[in-house]
């Protein structure tokens, strides 16, 4: 009688919440940055459900500065690709380079091609340049044997960090980046530029506000004045937004430096930076920056899988070295053009 019953009973659909369907915790409990997101139930496709929750992505984004997506079912980098355009449309191609990189699948790019040794200090990419991507995301298809990571930092945290007198000084000077392409040293003009036309590349820079100079056997010198911190077009919170530390010759390490130093005069370097009014940053002050950005980094192991989403003006990357082989590829997506120049 009871198995009657039973077999009376009219089935029920349940319907999940999109937030039952997650769950969320953090990397490091003292650190709101990054926000893990994890499937609550098996299965769970990451690019379907990003794309019926992105206001979701996009509030915690604005909120957290990155978003660590593990455990998600993505098939590969195709799959990745689709990710990012439900949550901020068409990918942008990756111009006015500053780092070797290649060309994975449509506009999805190898991470930046350093050696396996070098460290990558962290910065907001391309702000170097008056134009950036508001979206940064990574995938890792491959973990290293060891070491490897992407570290992170709060870009909002690190402009409160440093000293009042530097920030203010950075403020009201702003960053020039002088660049030297050609000569077999850094990326040549032609890779930067993503073409061998002269009247292209001449085009892109009045167009970016950047001086060029054609000087003997096809080299190119360039100089352009960016912004040292900015504002975020939707939080309305102040970041330090330059890449001051990371283009300074004092980046590099010492014998390289000095090598470097002993060849070329200071005007001809491969790429520096100084103040905006062209006289140079103090040693100490860039010992000061990079101290900050090492007292805010947050570091996590790759899984591989895992999808890690910056909002590129809030949170900062890096690299840690590595051994064995890597495949963290890269993605970014909606333009923006700061117009505080």
């Amino acid at each position: 009688m009871a198995l009657k019953k039973l077999g009376n009973i009219s089935r029920k659909t349940i319907s999940l919440s999109p937030e039952e369907l997650i769950k969320t915790s953090y990397v490091q409990q003292d650190s709101l940055l990054p926000l893990v997101v994890q499937p609550a139930v098996d299965e769970l496709n990451l690019t379907a459900w990003a794309h019926n929750n992105r206001q979701f992505i996009q509030n915690h984004l604005w909120k957290h500065g990155g978003i660590l997506f593990r455990d998600f079912k993505v098939d590969g980098v195709t799959e990745f690709e689709r990710f990012i355009q439900a949550v901020a449309g068409e990918l942008l191609e990756y111009s006015f380079r500053s780092t070797p990189r290649s060309k994975v699948n449509g506009n999805i790019y190898t991470s930046t091609e350093y050696p396996a040794t070098q460290f990558i200090p962290l910065h907001n990419e391309m702000a170097y340049s008056r134009n950036w991507p508001l979206k940064i995301a990574f995938f890792c298809v491959k973990k290293a044997e060891q070491g490897g990571e992407t570290p992170i930092a709060d870009s909002r945290k690190v402009f409160e960090r440093i000293k009042p007198e530097i920030r203010e000084k950075f403020m009201q000077k702003k960053v020039m980046y002088v660049r030297n392409y050609g000569g077999g040293i850094d990326l040549p003009w032609q890779n930067v530029f993503n073409t061998d036309s002269k009247p292209e590349v001449e085009k892109y820079c009045v167009k970016a506000g950047i001086e060029f100079e054609w000087k003997e056997n096809d080299r190119l010198r360039t100089r352009q004045i960016c912004q040292a911190v900015a504002k975020h077009p939707n939080t309305n919170e102040m970041v330090w937004f330059n890449q001051a530390h990371l283009f300074h010759i004092s980046n590099l390490e010492p014998t390289v430096c000095q090598e470097l130093l002993a060849t070329f005069k200071a005007e001809d370097l491969p790429r520096n930076a100084y103040y905006g009014d062209g006289s140079t940053i103090e040693d100490d002050v860039l010992e000061a920056i990079r101290q900050v950005y090492q007292q805010e980094t947050i570091i996590f192991p790759w899984q591989e899988g895992d999808v890690l989403l910056l909002d590129n003006m809030l949170a900062t990357h890096g690299r840690t070295p590595f051994s064995g082989s890597r495949q963290v590829v890269v993605g970014m997506a909606e333009p923006f053009t700061c117009q505080d120049i």
